[in-house]
């Protein structure tokens, strides 16, 4: 993958750049050893590297300003990061650049119960979220499978979502307001406590932009309580298809269940080694859970299985425990860890109407034969966002440029039944060349006077979402 020529000026410049910020951190706060800056040379997208100039960790929003108006007086590109868990190149940094990780930025600093908000500091994870609020009832309803590690920060960049989005929706739909730092150091504060801010939504851009607008260090997130109980259960069938009919005909029938999620046998063996779920033997697995009162569970888990036995399933078993739904789950959040360890692999993220899922299951492994690479499949089928792993020899020349290949044809289909290139992992490095399938000329370039007026310079999170030339004219002009 092409990767943007470093501002000579910029490396020119580095030790002032350095000494500048060594006054404003304290010096476990900036890391310029070469070896520590390995550290940070890339994300979840590990097929990809470059060290960056250096690494600034703040742990205030006083210290994030200081950082973006020394680096945009200096001209010097930053790269926002998070947990460093996208697996989009979300967070790959140039040579050129700084990398700001908020990991430093884990306060909670106010919950409201009667509200049904808690304001965070972005470097906490999304996990902690829920860890801080459980006690008392609550959780907070995005769960990304990297939930124990991502932080804050990164999900609104992303607009991440996880099993639980079929029913409570993603991270726009759960973020009520915003702290906000611009590359010039201005700090902003969009959005608050309330429900709906008056004026333009400008939550709604900053949420999945990718740090392409500003730093986000601080959050309110909506909190809801606990629903009374939940009960997962798991469907086996005999072909990837017939699983993504089941799913199609459980959500034209108007059930919404508050998770389906999708295996097939190379994610379900590996999960199976890997958590001892009680997995079935099977070629597609299907985890569908509802929540309520027990006659409410009752009640949709009875329609939920007259569609299923409609499609002949090899098993149909419903949990009996909270044990045995722990390792349900379990087992499906642990399934990009489980593959990592049989096989180097790229995740895909692309999103399709539900009804497409049999048609689009069925292209993908006719692809797999045509490109001579496996493919693993485990997603969010209830909202039909797919994650394709892609299975290659990372010691093979040609494999990763092959893999590569596939993923975009993979992407390109999402985009022709109707769908987009990403759900939740946005798009990154992997998929910016990809842009203009879905989007017009004209569609773009509103999206860069967007980014424009937010940073002029175009120094946030260069060499992302947008195809490379067209970025870097615009930070040259």
């Amino acid at each position: 993958m092409e990767m943007p020529i470093p501002d000579p000026a910029v490396l020119s410049n580095r030790e002032r750049v350095l000494s500048r910020l060594a006054r404003i951190l304290p010096s476990e706060a900036l890391i310029t050893d070469e070896a520590e800056r390995r550290a940070y040379e890339c994300d979840a997208l590990t097929a990809y590297r470059c060290l960056p100039l250096a690494v600034a960790l703040p742990s205030s929003t006083d210290e994030v300003s200081d950082i973006l108006r020394i680096c945009h007086e200096e001209g010097v590109p930053v790269v926002p990061r998070g947990s460093g868990t996208s697996l989009a190149g979300g967070a790959l940094p140039t040579e050129d650049s700084v990398i700001l990780g908020v990991a430093r930025l884990r306060d909670v600093l106010e919950v409201s119960y009667p509200d049904r908000y808690i304001r965070v500091q972005t470097g906490m994870t999304n996990l902690a979220v829920t860890g801080e609020v459980e006690s008392d009832g609550f959780f907070y309803a995005p769960d990304p499978s990297s939930q124990l590690a991502c932080a804050i920060a990164g999900n609104i960049a992303m607009n991440s979502g996880g099993a639980h989005c079929l029913k409570y929706g993603v991270t726009t739909n759960n973020l009520l307001g915003v702290t906000m730092v611009l590359m010039d150091g201005t700090v902003v504060e969009l959005g608050g406590a309330h429900l709906d801010a008056a004026g333009y939504d400008l939550l709604g851009v900053i949420c999945g932009s990718e740090g392409q607008l500003g730093v986000v260090t601080e959050a309110t997130l909506r909190i809801l309580p606990k629903p009374e109980g939940a009960r997962p259960v798991l469907m086996g069938f005999d072909s990837n298809e017939v699983a993504g009919e089941c799913v199609s005909d459980i959500i034209k029938a108007g059930v919404l269940p508050v998770a389906i999620e999708f295996m097939d046998r190379p994610c379900i063996r590996a999960c199976e080694d890997f958590a001892k779920a009680g997995y079935p033997d099977c070629e597609a697995l299907l985890i569908v859970e509802v929540e309520g009162s027990d006659a409410e569970i009752e009640e949709q888990l009875g329609l939920i299985k007259q569609i299923v036995r409609r499609h002949n399933p090899v098993e149909l078993r419903e949990s009996q425990s909270d044990d045995e739904s722990k390792k349900i789950w379990l087992g499906r959040k642990s399934a990009f860890g489980a593959m990592g360890q049989i096989n180097d692999y790229m995740c895909l993220d692309g999103t399709i109407p539900v009804s497409s899922l049999p048609f689009v299951l069925r292209r993908i492994g006719e692809m797999s034969k045509e490109f001579g690479l496996d493919v693993a499949n485990v997603f969010h089928a209830g909202d039909g966002n797919m994650h394709p792993l892609i299975l290659f020899d990372a010691n093979k020349p040609g494999d990763l440029e092959r893999c590569e290949a596939f993923g975009a044809e993979i992407l390109k289909l999402c985009v022709d039944v109707g769908g987009c290139l990403t759900g939740e992992h946005g798009v990154g490095i992997e998929k910016r060349d990809l842009m203009t399938v879905q989007y017009a000329p004209a569609d773009l370039e509103a999206q860069m006077r967007l980014k424009d007026v937010f940073d002029p310079k175009w120094l946030l999170n260069p060499a992302k979402v947008f195809p490379l030339q067209v970025s870097a004219s615009r930070r040259a002009a």
